[in-house]
């Protein structure tokens, strides 16, 4: 009756042991490191980086624990701080000789103490936020007149193309602000490009005015649509801030819109508040251009003369120069996709570019009438600008699909194709508010936390001890049991721990023991009514999992909504609600009965069952000193 198959301990011993092995990692402690990042986005890290740093390290007679590659940057991990800060200058001497121009982000920053062979198997510890590992908090203002500015820009070519296209004559178009106006020599050509342009530019509302001898049209942005412009500009910045923090590899970035034009950059673990802001500022613009390749360009990419006018010089990835005209044929904002792929002739590596509507039609335009020639797409960070690629034109491209073939690889084609996708910035941004919170003060809050839950956790073991005596120790091994499972899966999910989530996990204790007194309960009842102490274990189980099921279920339900509809705090204090639920199931039902089974079960002729106190309603004891027959 109360004996468990061999498969069911075999469960739970499976279930013990994988809660160890990925709940230890988080004992070990963090130790100082030194990450190396691509401090470009044309630059690509990969595994050789390891052996250049080691060397480093080497020439400084500094020595590391380990130096590993891990996807996305190098880490090296030292025992103590003074080494670690002496490594970090070590390492960035030798890899940037040129300190204004660094190719690389060497940055101070944390790793886990863990053993190798635990990392082998992805038992890693959980990620800690902000408020328990330290690091730093930015909120950042979008300059949204300037994204309205940058709309009304567009316009104006769309209004050039449409106006020529359809063959109607004006006497110029400018912008104003935001306002694009129009001007006409006569009423009726007003007339009639009012009429096409209220058709094919509906976001623009407009009014007649004189302009002297002239007439003018104005163009003002809709409310509706510069409120659209506007929250399209903070979601494309938080896409591109997304794309580059994380190929820098910051564990768990928080990127999220604050209000109306403010977004909130959240970096845990970094420790380096200067290169922090250099990580964020890795914002990139792309613009294309056509390549200025008269004699007087050539002169100047051999030294032999200046630079022409209205003309700039850029070097390509191999260090080319390239010599490309001022005016910008397309920017990032035209570009809405970019993909590896191959040619279906050549079966080369190739990128595959698609275009917006405007895009495609300027694209269109400038290949037609450049047949033959180069065009430049460059990448512009921190104010410098590096030629992606240099394509000839073969012939006209129309559709907006384009296609960049060349002597690229299959992964430069992925790289070039992830740095063509991470766009530019709709609109600048400036840090507004700057926070940093050291690692003493998040070690403080971790030990606040840990207490926290200790301290609950043994107030519960006293009094369920106390009160169900033997019971109730096998009730405090399954909630200890949950604790376990429940940091173990957080730990598996490689989920961000912060004080609300630590909160959530104190909570879980207090709702995980609640199974357990619901069967104690149900077996001191079936005592009562005079079952014998076996059935009384058996019935106690059975009929305590259906009031058990559904308490956890609408504790569940109200957890789920925290998950849907919070956001930040409230979202990791649910995610470890509703995981705790889980966990709490398993180990006060199946993991407690295992313990019960284990002890009761192989008795044939059991008297008693020691669960405290049992009391008949007519008063009278069924089991003197808490022992229940």
């Amino acid at each position: 009756m109360n004996r468990y198959p061999w498969w069911k301990y075999a469960i739970l011993a499976v279930a013990l042991l994988i809660g160890l092995l990925y709940t230890v990692p988080n004992l070990y402690g963090e130790a100082p490191a030194v990450q190396v990042s691509s401090g470009k986005a044309t630059v690509k890290i990969d595994a050789g980086m390891v052996q250049r740093v080691e060397q480093a390290l080497q020439a400084a007679g500094l020595q590391a624990d380990f130096v590993q590659f891990d996807g996305n940057s190098v880490r090296a991990r030292f025992r103590d701080t003074d080494t670690q800060i002496k490594a970090k200058d070590a390492v960035a001497k030798a890899l940037n000789p040129d300190a204004a121009n660094p190719s690389w982000i060497v940055a101070l920053n944390l790793v886990s103490r863990s053993p190798a062979w635990m990392a082998s198997l992805h038992a890693l510890p959980m990620y800690l936020g902000l408020d328990l590992r330290g690091g730093v908090h930015f909120l950042m203002q979008v300059d949204m007149k300037s994204a309205l500015t940058k709309k009304a820009e567009s316009f104006t070519g769309d209004m050039r193309t449409l106006l020529r296209d359809k063959n109607v004559r004006h006497a110029g178009i400018t912008r104003d602000g935001d306002n694009v106006e129009v001007r006409f020599r006569d009423a009726a050509t007003l007339a009639t490009a009012r009429n096409l342009l209220a058709d094919q530019l509906p976001d623009l509302a407009w009014t007649e005015a004189a302009d002297g001898a002239d007439l003018k049209l104005v163009g003002t942005l809709k409310p509706e649509a510069a409120r659209r412009v506007q929250e399209q500009a903070v979601k494309q910045n938080i896409t591109t801030l997304h794309n580059r923090v994380n190929e820098l590899g910051v564990a768990e970035p928080v990127i999220q819109q604050s209000g109306l034009d403010r977004v909130v950059v959240q970096l845990p673990g970094v420790q380096d508040t200067a290169k922090a802001k250099d990580i964020i500022g890795r914002t990139a613009t792309l613009e294309i251009r056509m390549v200025n390749e008269t004699s007087e360009a050539r002169d100047a990419i051999t030294g032999a003369g200046p630079v022409p006018f209205g003309s700039e010089r850029f070097l390509e990835r191999g260090g080319q120069p390239v010599i490309v005209y001022r005016s910008v044929v397309l920017t990032g904002e035209n570009l809405t996709d970019a993909q590896p792929g191959f040619d279906s002739q050549t079966q080369e590596p190739t990128v595959n570019l698609t275009l917006d509507a405007k895009g495609a039609r300027i694209f269109k335009d400038v290949t037609r009438e450049n047949v033959g020639k180069r065009m430049a797409i460059i990448l512009f960070e921190k104010g410098r600008g590096e030629v992606v690629t240099a394509p000839v034109i073969r012939s006209e491209i129309a559709g907006g699909r384009v296609q960049i073939s060349g002597t690229m690889t299959t992964q430069e084609a992925n790289d070039q194709s992830l740095l063509l996708r991470a766009g530019s910035l709709a609109a600048p941004m400036e840090i507004i508010e700057e926070r940093t919170i050291g690692p003493s003060l998040g070690a403080e809050n971790i030990d606040k936390g840990i207490n926290s839950v200790l301290y609950g956790f043994a107030a519960i073991a006293v009094f369920m001890c106390a009160y169900y005596l033997l019971f109730g120790v096998f009730s405090t091994l399954a909630l200890a049991f949950n604790l376990l499972l429940l940091v173990a899966v957080l730990s598996m999910l490689q989920a961000t721990l912060s004080l609300p989530g630590i909160a959530a996990i104190a909570l879980v204790l207090g709702m995980a023991i609640d199974s357990n007194v619901l069967i104690n309960e149900r077996v001191r009842e079936e005592l009562r009514n005079g079952a014998s102490p076996q059935a009384a274990i058996n019935a106690g189980y059975e009929r305590a999992f259906a009031t058990i099921l559904d308490s956890n279920i609408t504790t569940l339900i109200a957890g789920l909504a925290l998950l849907a509809f919070g956001s930040g705090p409230v979202r990791g204090f649910a995610v470890v609600h509703c995981l705790g639920i889980a966990t709490s199931m398993f180990s006060s039902v199946m993991f407690s009965r295992g313990l019960v089974n284990l002890w009761y079960g192989r008795k044939k002729k059991l008297k008693s069952v020691s669960i405290g106190q049992v009391w008949r309603p007519d008063g009278a004891v069924v089991a003197p000193k808490g022992e229940g027959n």
